[in-house]
């Protein structure tokens, strides 16, 4: 098993900054790929950004792709997303979660944290 919580959501304007983080707990963090996922209201969950085991393959959505960025830090078993030049369409909760292989699905999933981007 594998716990994930996100932090550092919060209320900011079109055109800030914000880093999220997920914290896991459990099994050996680094034996993970992580991804982060957003759902805004009324719409479906959608893809952001995900990264490898070691943090040398990382992957974007279109939508974010020049503005946000993913890292992670096995030694601290956190994984974060920093947003650039947020738009009010960035608004959302934004999940992380962990797969055991990118591509076959991702099998933990934390709680999620509330994004907002005022315009």
């Amino acid at each position: 098993q594998v716990q994930l919580v996100e932090s550092g959501g919060g209320l900011v304007q079109a055109g800030d900054s914000l880093r999220i983080s997920c914290a896991a707990s459990g099994r050996t963090f680094s034996a993970y790929a992580m991804g982060w996922f957003r759902q805004a209201p009324g719409k479906e969950r959608e893809f952001v950004t995900a990264i490898n085991w070691s943090g040398g393959n990382t992957y974007y959505a279109d939508s974010v792709k020049g503005r946000f960025t993913i890292s992670r830090d096995n030694a601290k078993n956190t994984v974060y997303l920093q947003m650039n030049s947020l738009k009010p369409e960035d608004t959302g909760v934004y999940y992380c979660a962990a797969a055991t292989l990118l591509g076959h699905g991702y099998d933990y999933w934390g709680q999620g944290t509330q994004v907002t981007v005022s315009s």
